[in-house]
């Protein structure tokens, strides 16, 4: 019996100095080591900004990728963003860019499509020249005929103007507006003044109703890396090296 009793004891004391050592040899291992966690990107991009002592946030202002090529001066860029308003009264959120001539409130129909809504314009203007080239005689006839084509001409303009406007929007309390590709409208930067690839930002402005936040948001980079281009060969032939003799 005393003999078991030593030993507890002896194991008693012996675990201690074994949990230490143990403790100073991991700690030694991981000194001037990086963490796997310091080399990871972060899977959402975009700028998160607070404004009103946190009554009003921006999270994810983020401006879709260009391609390979980028934004050249003057294009329009969408911009993704999630507005919140944690307050009990509701607020309008106004945003603005030093680095475009305006931002827009669009529909992403509109803003993802804008070919189709050009091409109307055209094709009403030829026929409108071609009715005067016809005989000058029938002009009385073709007048009445022409009459609807200049109804036609202000249909488009109604058209396009609710489906972008200033770039004002209305959050109710305690509530939050979500504007990017995934909802219903959008963001959009026009006409940016200069060249813009990705990586780089674009300054952004958020005025909450007078709290106002100005923050520098990103141009979104690829998920994936672009692909190679093809190799350019290069033909030789006999004829090339006779003319050279």
């Amino acid at each position: 019996m005393r003999r078991s009793i030593r030993g507890s004891r002896r194991a008693a004391v012996l675990l201690p100095g074994i949990a230490a050592a143990a403790g100073l040899l991991l700690s030694g291992c991981g000194a001037g080591q990086i963490s796997e966690t310091a080399n990871k990107v972060p899977s959402v991009q975009g700028a998160n900004l607070a404004a009103g002592d946190g009554k009003y946030a921006v999270r994810g202002a983020l401006v879709a990728y260009p391609g390979v090529e980028g934004y050249q001066a003057g294009d329009n860029a969408l911009l993704n963003v999630v507005l919140y308003n944690d307050s009990a009264d509701p607020v309008t959120v106004t945003v603005t860019s030093s680095d475009a001539r305006e931002v827009v409130l669009t529909s992403v129909a509109a803003a993802t499509s804008p070919s189709p809504t050009a091409s109307p314009s055209p094709t009403a203007s030829p026929s409108a020249e071609q009715s005067p080239e016809g005989s000058p005689s029938p002009d009385n006839s073709a007048s009445p005929d022409n009459s609807p084509s200049p109804d036609e001409s202000p249909s488009p303009s109604p058209t396009e103007s609710p489906s972008a406007g200033p770039a004002r929007i209305e959050i109710p309390p305690l509530s939050y507006v979500q504007l990017n590709t995934e909802g219903e409208q959008v963001l959009q930067l026009v006409g940016l003044n200069e060249a813009l690839l990705a990586g780089q930002n674009v300054t952004l402005t958020f005025d909450f109703g007078g709290e106002t936040v100005t923050s520098p948001a990103p141009i979104a980079v690829p998920l994936t890396p672009a692909p190679e281009p093809s190799p350019i060969i290069e033909r030789h032939t006999g004829y090339e090296g006779e003319g050279g003799h």
